[in-house]
């Protein structure tokens, strides 16, 4: 995926991308009493929690085991405040990445991990990656499997969503490293994206929620999509919410 190529999808087939109820039927994956919004953009953000999160294999809780115990020693504030940080000095971007060579191997796990899962389900489909990250924004997918230890809405955790600050962290670190570059740089504005309309809707964690209106979709897709990595790090430079 070129992040030039977003462009090309046309920001309506985002819009609508994200605001159609999906259902089970093409998608392969079988029904969800009770779920709503996309199937596969739903079942995305699901399985990402199941490998990520609550069943990692080994190789990730490996790569665990040495990344956060080093954001812990070397970026007490937390790693996006570090990032912060070193994109306001002099020698930004090069000393972000002279930061993280020490953990490029585990944050080379990651990527595989996490555009393993895009691929899984959003293979050639630029436009439907496009709207389960926009859908995720909005908090429009609504899980009942999780429920009722967990959220059943699948969106960034929080109140605000600081958890885009740290995936953009992430996701830098990946492209100064060299780690599947091309793809971060491509999937970063959809990150970005994401991030704006959660900013926007806050959407309730446990309850269905409505989405927003397709022209406000459409004007921050216009926004976001050509966004440069670097024209990204201006704008996550501003927290919890865009400027």
């Amino acid at each position: 995926m070129d992040r030039r190529n977003l462009l090309k999808i046309g920001v309506a087939t985002v819009a609508g991308a994200v605001l159609l109820e999906g259902t089970a039927a093409g998608t392969g994956l079988p029904p969800v009493e009770g779920m709503r919004g996309d199937r596969r953009a739903n079942e995305l953000w699901y399985q990402l929690d199941e490998i990520a999160l609550y069943h990692p294999s080994q190789e990730v809780r490996d790569a665990y085991a040495v990344l956060f115990p080093f954001i812990q020693q070397n970026a007490p504030e937390g790693l996006y405040e570090k990032w912060r940080a070193l994109s306001l000095a002099p020698g930004y971007p090069g000393n972000y990445a002279e930061f993280v060579k020490p953990v490029e191997q585990p944050l080379r796990t990651l990527s595989a991990l996490q555009l393993g899962n895009f691929d899984r389900f959003y293979r050639g489909d630029e436009a439907g990656l496009a709207g389960a990250f926009a859908a995720f924004g909005q908090g429009v997918l609504f899980d009942p499997r999780r429920a009722p230890v967990e959220s059943e809405v699948h969106t960034m955790d929080g109140d605000p969503p600081n958890g885009y600050h740290f995936w953009h962290a992430v996701q830098r670190a990946q492209m100064l490293l060299d780690i599947d570059r091309r793809r971060w740089a491509a999937i970063n504005p959809l990150l970005g994206f994401a991030w704006a309309l959660q900013s926007i809707a806050k959407p309730d964690h446990r309850h269905v929620n409505p989405g927003l209106p397709r022209e406000q979709v459409r004007a921050q897709a216009r926004y976001w999509l050509p966004r440069s990595p670097r024209q990204l790090d201006r704008d996550f430079r501003s927290a919890p919410y865009p400027g």
